[in-house]
C-alpha cells in the first residue's frame, strides 16, 4: 500500500499560544497561566495523551465494526509522568520526554474480562500513536526557505 502522508502547519499566536491547523482543523496549544500562558488549550504533551486516547478509542471503533461486536462506549484515562527541568533549560541528566504513560481504559461491551483484555491488545497493535511513542521514529527538521 502506497504510504500516506499528514502534514500539520503552525505558527506562533498571541503570548504563549500556538496555532495549527491539521487538514481543516484549527487547533490551539497554550501553556497554563502560572507558566506565563492563557490556558486557552492544552500544552503540547498533553495533546501527545490525548491523540493516544483518541487513536485507541478510532481504531476500537473500527475493529468493533470489523468484528460484529456491540461496542457501546470506551472511557480512557491516559497519564505520564515528565521532569520539566530540561524544557525549562535547568541542568538535568533527565530526558525531557515522558518517563511513563499509564492507559486506562474501560470497555463497555458484551465481552468477559479475558476477551476484554485480547481486544484492547489488538486495538494497541494497530494504534499508530502508539507505535510512535513505543518505537523510535526518525525525525527530520531543518529551516524553511
Amino acid at each position: 500500500m502506497a504510504l500516506k502522508t499528514l502534514r500539520a502547519t503552525g505558527h506562533m499566536g498571541a503570548g504563549m499560544t500556538i496555532e495549527i491547523m491539521c487538514g481543516e482543523h484549527k487547533v490551539f496549544m497554550d501553556q497554563p497561566k502560572n507558566a506565563g500562558g492563557a490556558d486557552l488549550g492544552p500544552a503540547p504533551p498533553e495533546l501527545i495523551l490525548a491523540a493516544y486516547a483518541g487513536c485507541v478509542g478510532s481504531i476500537g471503533r473500527i475493529m468493533a465494526h470489523q468484528e460484529k461486536i456491540n461496542l457501546r462506549g470506551m472511557r480512557f484515562e491516559v497519564e505520564a509522568d515528565y521532569d520539566p527541568d530540561r524544557l525549562l533549560g535547568r541542568e538535568t541528566s533527565a530526558r525531557t520526554g515522558f518517563q511513563q504513560i499509564r492507559l486506562n481504559v474501560e470497555i463497555d461491551a458484551d465481552l468477559d474480562d479475558a476477551a476484554k483484555q485480547d481486544f484492547l491488545q489488538r486495538i494497541e497493535a494497530r494504534c499508530p500513536i502508539l507505535d510512535n511513542l513505543a518505537n523510535e521514529t526518525p525525525v527530520v527538521s531543518r529551516l524553511a526557505g
